[in-house]
């Protein structure tokens, strides 16, 4: 394996050449999924990408800085609710995308304030209790949520001559890309080196000068921005705000997405999408089988492996890279 010389090249986000070149040719063959996949592919490769900013968001909570959290359905409904209601009042799309980022982060960092007191489960029913809240006060008053009759949201639509479902896929992928790119460079950065210490032992991270109480809030607010954005993505995607738009099965599906994918790993915030997305598609006819396939998966990793389905992709990198050496 070769040595790292310079912190400079430690931050660099890709440093083999070969590397560069099996990375772009992976996001290039992605961008170029709508000609050559069939139609009904896209649209489900439109929703991971929109689940992977989420899940990428909550892996820098949990995986990054140890922080467990319930209340993801909260941010969800406030970045549509915020998306939603901008936009139909006439704002455009990603100036409303990113107020639906900013008002889930506002409201994530007031939730974060009770991890300054409390850790494991006890932060875990506060939050949940948080997201609870916002589910039954966003389904109760028409004015939120429309009621019995969904209100409509404008749409991107056609574009430059492209279907509205390949417009669809081209704005996710892009928004998807940036964010991977931030978390990347967040995770890199100091300020992803203290999540990282909070998570592995908050009181030798405050005595090596980690400030917990501006580190904490920050990682919760930051994760609240990416839930609040897929929030506001999926109601441009569905064109309307509705009260059944967020089941709170996607509590359950957000952390399984995490811990399946990847703990600690941005990569496993892509695999864990693409798991929660594509098992309630091959399981369409025997929805009730869903619940039971991630219940499995999530025993398998914990036992087997730890670190995902990401994990397994390092392991067999590895295998490759020391080949005939093992």
């Amino acid at each position: 394996m070769d040595l790292i010389e310079s912190y400079s090249e430690e931050l660099q986000l890709i440093r083999k050449p070969f590397t560069r070149v099996w990375v772009s040719g992976l996001v290039l063959a992605a961008a170029l999924l709508p000609f050559y996949a069939p139609e009904s592919v896209i649209p489900l490769a439109t929703m991971i990408m929109v689940w992977t900013v989420g899940i990428m968001g909550q892996n820098l909570l949990i995986g990054f800085t140890g922080q467990i959290s319930f209340g993801q359905i909260g941010f969800l409904i406030i970045g549509a609710a915020v998306f939603g209601h901008l936009a139909r009042a006439g704002v455009p799309w990603p100036l409303a995308l990113i107020a639906a980022g900013l008002a889930a982060g506002l409201f994530g960092i007031l939730v974060g304030f009770p991890s300054l007191r409390l850790k494991g489960p006890y932060l875990a029913i506060a939050t949940l209790g948080f997201g609870l809240a916002v589910h039954q006060i966003f389904s109760h008053i028409a004015v939120l949520s429309g009621g019995r009759m969904p209100l409509d949201v404008p749409q991107i639509g056609d574009l430059w001559g492209l279907p509205e479902e390949i417009v669809n896929f081209y704005v996710c992928f892009i928004i998807a890309g940036l964010f991977t790119l931030l978390t990347y460079n967040i995770v890199s950065s100091y300020m992803g080196r203290a999540f990282i210490a909070i998570r592995d032992n908050d009181i030798a991270a405050e005595v090596l000068g980690v400030n917990l109480t501006f580190y904490k809030l920050l990682a919760f607010g930051i994760s609240s921005v990416y839930v609040g954005v897929q929030g506001g993505l999926t109601c441009l995607l569905l064109g309307s705000i509705s009260q059944n738009m967020f089941p709170l099965t996607d509590i359950f599906d957000i952390l399984v997405g995490v811990i399946v994918g990847g703990l600690g790993l941005v990569e496993g915030s892509i695999l864990g999408a693409a798991f929660v997305r594509i098992i309630p598609q091959v399981f369409s006819k025997s929805a009730g089988l869903v619940p039971i396939v991630y219940g499995a998966a999530i025993i398998v990793v914990m036992i087997f492996q730890p670190l995902g389905l990401a994990g397994m992709w390092l392991k067999m990198r590895l295998y490759v890279r020391m080949w005939p050496f093992r």
